[in-house]
């Protein structure tokens, strides 16, 4: 039986063991902090923050945690160096988390895409 999705990011986060909790409570703070007028949601059963759409996605697996920042791992590649990485996650355990400065310049760079890709749709809907 599937567990039920979490109905919100204090839900999901009150599910997880103390170190992922911790890790993933301090990705959330800083997040808000880069992204204050973004909104928290669950978005595929993960905690998310939306701005002009889905901006960042994190959570738990049974061995890691994960950020989620979508296509710009290539453009990091060279910061990521000793993480683990695929398509759009960056994977990482709760007593190494990712740099701030690394989850500042992530955030602000997705935050960017969003924003000019809103702008490039609301241009097109005037013409």
């Amino acid at each position: 039986m599937m567990k039920p999705p979490a109905a919100s990011i204090d839900d999901y986060l009150a599910k997880l063991p103390p170190g992922q909790r911790a890790a993933l409570e301090t990705l959330r703070g800083q997040i808000r902090e880069l992204a204050p007028e973004a909104e928290e949601a669950i978005s595929y059963g993960l905690p998310t923050f939306k701005l002009k759409g889905n901006l960042v996605h994190f959570g738990a697996a049974a061995k890691h945690c994960a950020f989620y920042p979508g296509a710009v791992i290539s453009q990091f590649a060279e910061r990521l160096k000793g993480f683990e990485t695929a398509k759009g996650t960056i994977r990482f355990q709760p007593e190494s988390p990712l740099p701030p400065d690394l989850i500042a310049d992530i955030v602000q760079h997705r935050i960017a895409e969003n924003l000019e890709i809103a702008a490039e749709r609301a241009a097109r809907k005037k013409r």
